[in-house]
């Protein structure tokens, strides 16, 4: 499973925010000692915030392997949900190595998902005392996840939009740099390419230099966008100039056929493209 945003825990503020407003309230409700989120790695699964109340069972940043977790038992299962009055003792956790370690009898958890219904990770609770939870305490603790679903939108959303600008450098009259920083969805592409053709015709540049170095790839899939933006400014009479591409970029795309097609020029860096069009950088 891939991050669709690429967010690193640091990034889901809101998430962490909102979820700690809630724990209290959970944790009364489902009469536990813990309550926490955990997000989903590429192999591991990390608490991004926990709850509580009277001693420390879950500590926020914890971090376990996959497959060694309760939540690959949650997100297996076929209901997306599992319930145990003791896990000490519950046949399928009671052998688990995180079992003695947490120390957790009681405990819930269900699946966390975005607004996309891709699989975030889990909202669970858990206590050292047996509990039993019923189908209303189950249907509870889901509507919280879902009340979560919406703020891991907004913190996803914030991401995208800290990329959304078009960051065009003018460097001297007919030569600019586009800097292509971070992911390129849907949305951006549209204006990536809108502002870059608009850009190169007002300002009539004879150079477009279009920097990859900061590019972030989804699912990797070179961004067509980008192709689009080249094809169409050498169709105006704007040499392009690609820099920054690097070495995981390079093995990609080397078997994709429109982008290896492309009439534009390739270097290694910003200084070599300027050399290229005849500037030299002179130290003082």
């Amino acid at each position: 499973m891939t991050d669709q945003y690429n967010l690193g825990i640091s990034d889901f503020r809101s998430l962490k925010a909102a979820s700690k407003r809630m724990f209290s309230s959970i944790s009364k409700r489902l009469n536990v000692q813990t309550a926490y989120v955990v997000k989903r790695g590429d192999n591991e699964m990390t608490v991004l915030s926990s709850y509580n109340n009277k001693e420390e069972i879950v500590p926020e940043g914890f971090t376990i392997e996959y497959s060694k977790s309760y939540c690959r038992l949650i997100l297996s299962n076929s209901d997306s949900t599992v319930n145990s009055i003791n896990l000490m003792e519950n046949e399928l956790t009671r052998e688990m190595e995180i079992t003695p370690q947490l120390k957790i009898k009681g405990f819930l958890g269900v699946t966390l998902r975005d607004m996309n219904g891709q699989v975030f990770g889990t909202l669970c609770v858990g206590d050292s005392e047996e509990r039993e939870f019923n189908k209303d305490d189950i249907e509870y603790l889901r509507s919280m996840a879902e009340v979560l679903s919406h703020v891991i939108e907004l913190d996803q959303t914030k991401y995208n939009m800290a990329f959304l600008n078009v960051p065009i450098i003018p460097l001297k009259k007919g030569v600019s740099i586009l800097s292509i920083q971070g992911i390129i969805d849907e949305l951006r592409s549209k204006k990536l390419v809108s502002e870059a053709l608009r850009y190169g015709a007002d300002q009539q540049l004879s150079y477009f230099i279009i920097d990859l170095s900061g590019l972030i790839i989804l699912d990797e899939e070179f961004p067509p966008s980008l192709i689009e933006i080249v094809e169409s400014l050498q169709l105006m009479g704007i040499e392009t100039i690609m820099t920054g591409i690097t070495p995981a970029l390079a093995r990609q795309e080397v078997n994709n056929h429109s982008f290896i097609s492309l009439r534009v020029k390739t270097v290694h860096n910003i200084q070599t493209a300027l050399e290229y069009i005849g500037f030299h950088l002179v130290e003082k």
